[in-house]
C-alpha cells in the first residue's frame, strides 16, 4: 500500500520539531483567553484557551502520564485578570506547552493533541482522528451505501504517513491504527473530497494546493472533486476499471489533467484499442466504465483529444469554461447530453459533424448570434439557447424543421423582447408548433391559433411575390391576368383555387380597382360562411365583419393583392 503512495517522491526525513508559543491574550466577558501558535514544520495554526483548560489538561496528564504537578504555574484568585499577571502567565504556559511537547516528540498523548488541535490540523493527529472515526462507524458508512466526504488535507495526511513508512499505529490504540483507514478506503464506492478557498480553519494552510493520492481507494463508482488543483491529484487513474461518475469542479485548467496525466511523460500517446499510426511512445488505458463527466466551473480553454479516453460517455458537463470552439466530440459516438452553457462560443458552424446523435443540448449563457449549425441536429429534444445574442427571427428557422426537437428557451436573446415574440417563434415550427414547448412554457390553443394566422399571412405573402415575379411564364401571366381584371358593373368570375392548401379567394368590385382577398377568416365560422369575412366597405377599404380576434393580425399588405 505504502509503496502505491510513492508518487510524490522519496521517504521523509525525520520530522520537524513541533513548538506551540503563547502569543497572546484577550479579556472575555470576566475571563482571560490565551492564544497559542502552534508550528509544524511549515505549517501555523492557532488555538485558544482559558487557564482552567490548561489545568484541565495538567489533571489528565498527572493522572495518564504522571507529569511532575509543579509544571503548571498555579491559580490565582486575586487580580487574575491584571495585565502583569497575564503577561507573567503567558510566558510560564509557554514554557509548560514547550516541556510537554519536548516529553512527548513522538508521538504525543491524545488529551494534548486535542488540547492543541492536532487533530485538525497535524498529520499523525489527523490520521488517528479519522482511522478512530472509521473505526467505529466504517461497516455502517459501508453498508448504506452513501457517499462519504473527506477533505484535501485528511488525504494529504493519509499519503504522508504512507510515505513516512511507519507502523501504522504509533500510538498503542488499536482504534487509531492507519489499518482501518486503508480497509475503508479498498471497499468504498461513493467519494467526495472537497477543498476550501483560502486558509483552512485557524491555520495558514491552503489545502486546496495540498498533494494527495487517490490510489488507496480500489472499488470507486462516484468522485466528485471540488476546490483543488488538479495538477496535485495522483492515483485517481487506478480507479479507471470502475468509475461510472466523476465530477471536478473548480480544480482545472485542462481536461489533460483529469484524464490523461500521464500525457505529461509522454511526447506521444494514443488511447487503448486504436490503429497506431506513426510512432507512438505511450498507450494509455481507457476510461472503460465513465459514462458521465462534470468538469464545470473549472478553466478550461479546450475540447482537446483526451476525450479519446472516454469513450462511453453519454453525459458531459463542461458549462463555466472558457470554452472557444466545438472540437473533438465526434469520438464520442454515445453522447446524448451536453451542457456547454457560460462559455466563449460564438460560432457553431460544422457542429453537426460532431454531435450527430445529440438528445440535450444546452448552449446558454454564450457568444452566438446564429444558429445555422444546428439545422442538422435530427436527434435534438433539448436546447437552450438563453442568454445569447441572437437577434434575428429568421435564425430560428434553423431549428424549426428539427423533427423531434420539444423543448427550446430562448429567453434573453434581442429577439425575444419582439412583439408577439413566442408565436413568431412557434410559427418557425409549422405544424409541429403543438408539440413544442418554448420558455418552459406550454404552448396556449390561443397561441396555436395565432400561429395559424401567421402562417396564412406567410403563405399569402408567398403568393403575392410568385404572382408578381416577372419572370413567370408568359401563359401564366395571361391566366391570372384574365382572373383578375373585371368590367365595372359585370359580375365577378368564379376563379379556381390556385392551390388546395390556399383558400377560395373572394374578388370585389370598388370602381375602376378590382382586389383580390387572399385571406378568409377560419377561427369562428365553418368555411363557406360570408359572416367573418373581410367585406370591402364604401370608401374602397377592407372592413372585417365577424368579430374575429385575429383578423386584426391582418395588415392590408396581407389581406389584400
Amino acid at each position: 500500500m505504502a509503496a502505491a503512495a510513492r508518487s510524490f517522491g522519496p521517504e521523509r526525513e525525520a520530522e520537524p520539531a513541533k513548538e506551540a508559543r503563547v502569543v497572546g491574550s484577550e479579556l472575555v466577558d470576566t475571563y482571560t483567553v490565551y492564544i497559542i501558535q502552534v508550528t509544524d514544520g511549515s505549517h501555523e495554526w492557532t488555538v485558544k484557551h482559558r487557564y482552567s483548560d490548561f489545568h484541565d489538561l495538567h489533571e489528565k496528564l498527572i493522572a495518564e502520564r504522571k507529569i511532575d504537578k509543579n509544571l503548571l504555574p498555579p491559580k490565582k484568585i486575586i487580580g487574575k485578570n491584571s495585565r502583569s499577571l497575564v503577561e507573567k502567565r503567558e510566558k510560564d504556559l509557554e514554557v509548560y506547552l514547550q516541556t510537554l511537547l519536548a516529553a512527548f516528540s513522538g508521538v504525543a498523548p491524545r488529551v494534548l493533541a486535542h488540547f492543541l488541535h492536532f487533530h485538525f490540523y497535524e498529520i499523525n493527529g489527523i490520521t488517528a482522528a479519522l482511522a478512530e472515526e472509521l473505526f467505529e462507524k466504517g461497516e455502517q458508512l459501508l453498508g448504506a451505501g452513501e457517499v462519504f466526504a473527506i477533505g484535501p488535507l485528511q488525504l494529504y495526511a493519509v499519503t504522508e504517513q504512507l510515505l513516512q513508512g511507519k507502523p501504522t499505529c504509533t500510538s498503542g490504540d488499536a482504534k487509531t491504527d492507519l489499518g482501518h483507514i486503508l480497509d475503508f478506503t479498498c471497499r468504498l464506492k461513493y467519494l467526495k473530497v472537497s477543498g476550501t478557498e483560502g486558509p483552512f480553519g485557524t491555520s495558514n494552510i491552503q489545502e486546496q494546493f495540498l498533494p494527495f493520492d487517490l490510489s488507496i481507494f480500489k472499488s470507486l463508482h462516484q468522485v466528485e472533486i471540488s476546490h483543488c488543483d488538479a495538477k496535485h491529484i495522483r492515483g485517481l487513474v487506478t480507479s479507471k476499471p470502475t468509475l461510472a461518475t466523476m465530477s471536478i469542479r473548480f480544480s482545472a485548467t485542462s481536461m489533460k489533467e483529469v484524464l490523461v496525466p500521464e500525457a505529461l511523460e509522454f511526447d506521444e500517446w494514443e488511447p487503448e484499442g486504436t490503429a497506431l499510426e506513426g510512432p507512438v511512445t505511450a498507450v494509455i488505458p481507457t476510461w472503460q466504465a465513465l459514462t458521465t463527466l462534470d468538469l464545470s466551473h473549472n478553466s478550461i480553454s479546450e475540447i482537446d483529444e483526451s476525450v479519446k479516453l472516454i469513450p462511453k460517455i453519454e453525459f458531459l458537463d463542461l458549462s463555466h469554461n472558457g470554452l472557444l470552439v466545438v472540437d473533438n466530440l465526434q469520438h464520442l459516438y454515445n453522447l446524448v447530453h451536453l451542457d456547454l452553457s457560460y462559455n466563449k462560443l460564438s460560432s457553431l458552424e460544422g457542429v453537426h459533424t460532431k454531435l450527430g446523435n445529440i438528445k440535450t443540448l444546452n448552449l446558454a449563457g454564450n457568444l452566438l448570434e446564429s444558429l445555422s449549425g444546428l439545422h442538422k441536429l435530427y436527434s435534438l429534444v433539448n436546447l437552450d439557447l438563453c442568454n445569447n445574442r441572437i437577434e434575428q427571427m429568421e435564425e430560428v428557422r434553423s431549428i424549426g424543421s428539427l423533427p423531434c426537437l420539444e423543448h427550446v428557451a430562448l429567453l434573453n436573446n434581442p429577439l425575444s423582447i419582439i412583439p408577439d415574440y413566442r408565436t413568431k417563434v412557434l410559427a418557425q415550427f409549422g405544424d409541429r408548433a403543438s408539440e413544442v414547448c418554448l420558455d418552459d412554457t406550454v404552448t396556449t390553443e390561443k397561441e396555436l391559433d395565432t400561429v395559424e394566422v401567421l402562417k396564412a399571412i406567410q403563405k399569402a405573402k408567398e403568393v403575392k411575390s410568385k404572382l408578381s415575379n416577372p419572370e413567370k411564364k408568359v401563359g401564366e401571366d395571361s391566366r391570372l391576368s384574365a382572373a383578375a381584371c373585371v368590367r365595372p358593373g359585370s359580375s365577378p368570375p368564379t376563379v379556381a383555387p390556385t392551390s388546395a392548401s390556399l383558400p377560395q379567394p373572394i374578388l370585389s368590385n370598388q370602381g375602376n380597382r378590382v382586389c383580390i382577398l387572399l385571406l378568409r377568416c377560419r377561427h369562428l365560422l365553418p368555411a363557406g360562411s360570408d359572416a367573418g369575412r373581410a367585406v370591402p366597405s364604401a370608401g374602397g377599404s377592407w372592413a372585417r365583419g365577424g368579430g374575429c380576434p385575429f383578423c386584426c393580425l391582418l395588415d392590408e399588405d396581407s389581406q389584400v393583392l
